[in-house]
């Protein structure tokens, strides 16, 4: 019992240093990323035109931030289920996700009239940890169903 114990506590501050690292990505995202639209839409946007983008800048860092939160969010999925199974399904639903939310993001950024709307949600969900917010009960209740 007490190696079980022993053994949650270490989960739970693992947990909790891969939400800190979450809270530093969110805390330092403007010397991190390149990414004019985090201004642009704290502001007046849907009267504004979209501001220029340094197109290869601006995707390089929309990548490497989704990547970061998924590592993340991979990790507290493998810490709260311990699962190789789901580990696998969850690296494959990041893989899968990220590739139909950057063609949005293209086809949105490309568009003779931009859906500023669209363009903020895709982006949205590239950029925060949202799918960790949605799988983690969704996995929960799987494993309960399965046990």
């Amino acid at each position: 019992m007490l190696k079980n114990l022993f053994q949650n506590k270490l989960k739970l501050s693992g947990i909790l240093l891969l939400i800190c690292c979450f809270m530093l990505i969110r805390l330092y995202e403007n010397e991190l990323f390149y990414d004019p639209l985090l201004v642009y839409f704290k502001s007046n946007y849907m009267s504004l035109p979209l501001p220029k983008l340094n197109t290869e800048q601006f995707i390089f860092g929309i990548v490497f931030r989704y990547f970061l939160n998924s590592i993340l969010s991979i990790a507290i999925i493998q810490l709260v289920f311990n699962d190789l199974k789901m580990l696998k399904f969850a690296t494959l639903l990041y893989l899968i996700l990220f590739i139909l939310l950057m063609v949005l993001l293209f086809f949105f950024l490309n568009s003779e009239i931009p859906n500023k709307m669209a363009l903020f949600y895709v982006r949205r969900f590239l950029i925060q940890p949202l799918f960790l917010l949605l799988f983690l009960p969704a996995f929960y209740i799987q494993n309960k169903s399965l046990k």
